[in-house]
């Protein structure tokens, strides 16, 4: 598959978000970043912002199954993958799948939830795959997962674990409308809900096939040398205790290559890898002051990190 012809299927899923969702195109990339790389977002604003509802645009502008799962203390890790029942008019056992078996999953307030039942989406996430009661079972493709938590609300949360948030590809703050959006949105919804008419943009077949293509699209050597180099300056930052895993310097590769690809672009430079970096980099830091004034401390960093960090003088083009 052409890289021309995966950004047009892109570009058809973006409209067909815009028709639900006013302004946020930065999101709406990131968004399709995290989908064309197979990865999973972690949506991160106070309620009300619109996530549920960009998770429902999506699934059924690919065509897919949409479920929601509301994470809650009394939470189990087989309310998420299902259970054996004894079926006794069969008498034997069925497997009832849960709400992972869908194309998006949106996990509401994932940090409400103990941390064994969070630990129980890793293999999920992972490996596309869930093992119950010694047996496995694939997950549908594509298979994306959409965890949002409240910045703001943190009493009785379980915060999530440096290895959880390593599974997430990129980390998406939602933000207030402008006036001008709110005022749009109120337009907008103030008659029939435009998501009741919202139609499928893209087939889940050529999805999959998209998605094997990301790794295809072409990266300089100069530009691999300058991945790792960010991703080094993370580990030696004087103001960060943990700095970016290798799982991290392959999730900034990926999200560059299909940030290209929006781009209509079959090779990368720099600025997609900026433009990639604190998304895909700032949670995966665990700095050593949490709370200052000004930016977020890990988005501070990789600022400084890029800032410090010297661009190759040419690209693949």
């Amino acid at each position: 598959m052409e890289h021309t012809v995966i950004k047009s299927m892109t570009d058809r899923i973006k409209e067909n978000l815009q028709t639900v969702m006013v302004g946020k195109d930065e999101v709406m990339d990131l968004l399709l970043v995290a989908l064309l790389s197979s990865g999973h977002v972690l949506l991160e604003d106070v309620p009300g912002t619109g996530k549920t509802m960009l998770a429902k645009a999506l699934a059924r502008s690919v065509g897919g199954t949409f479920k929601r799962i509301q994470f809650t203390p009394d939470l189990l890790p087989s309310d998420l993958s299902g259970i054996n029942f004894f079926n006794q008019k069969q008498s034997e056992f069925e497997f009832r799948p849960g709400p992972l078996f869908a194309n998006v999953v949106i996990a509401d307030e994932i940090n409400r939830a103990t941390p064994r039942t969070q630990s129980s989406l890793l293999e999920c996430m992972e490996e596309r795959q869930i093992s119950i009661d010694g047996v496995t079972r694939e997950l549908e493709r594509p298979f994306l997962v959409m965890a949002t938590q409240n910045p703001i609300d943190n009493q009785g949360t379980f915060p999530l674990p440096e290895a959880q948030l390593d599974r997430f590809l990129v980390r998406i703050r939602m933000g207030y409308p402008s006036t001008e959006e709110a005022l749009a949105i109120l337009t907008r919804f103030s008659g029939a809900n435009p998501m009741d008419g919202l139609q499928p943009a893209a087939d889940r077949a050529d999805l999959a096939e998209a998605q094997k293509e990301i790794g295809r699209i072409r990266v300089a050597e100069d530009l691999l040398r300058y991945i790792v180099a960010i991703v080094e300056a993370t580990r030696t930052h004087p103001e960060v205790a943990l700095g970016v895993s290798p799982r991290g310097s392959q999730a900034l590769l990926k999200a560059s290559q299909a940030y290209a690809v929006l781009r209509g672009r079959d090779y990368v430079l720099p600025d997609d890898v900026k433009a990639v970096a604190k998304p895909v980099l700032a949670h995966r830091l665990l700095c050593r002051q949490q709370i200052r004034s000004g930016p977020a401390p890990a988005e501070a960093v990789v600022d400084s990190v890029l800032r410090a960090t010297a661009v190759p003088a040419e690209a693949l083009s």
